[in-house]
């Protein structure tokens, strides 16, 4: 094992070819205050595993891709739920391929 970190997160995006957008929240408290904070970060990864919308990825640290690509995705830990199609969305389809 190498000492690359690694890092969980959840893709907001996967509209660009080969690259995801991931969202990675963390909670800690604040040193002086000691109110719990919360921050959300959003990077770039390389993605070669076909992630979608809602997976819960472990990206881990790579050599620069682009100008904003730092990261890779490792492994999906959870696959999205697939959105269920309704009876009025499924009549619309059903509407547009007669």
């Amino acid at each position: 094992m190498n000492k690359r970190r690694r890092i969980l997160g959840t893709v907001t995006s996967d509209k660009m070819t080969k690259t995801i957008v991931v969202s990675i929240s963390r909670t800690f408290r604040h040193p002086l205050y000691q109110k719990v904070v919360h921050s959300t970060k959003k990077v770039k990864a390389h993605d070669e595993l076909e992630c979608k919308i809602g997976d819960q990825v472990e990206i881990v640290e790579s050599k620069p891709l682009s100008r904003d690509k730092r990261w890779t995705v490792e492994k999906i830990i959870k696959r999205a739920a697939a959105p269920a199609v309704t009876a009025e969305e499924e009549k619309v389809l059903s509407h547009d391929s007669a």
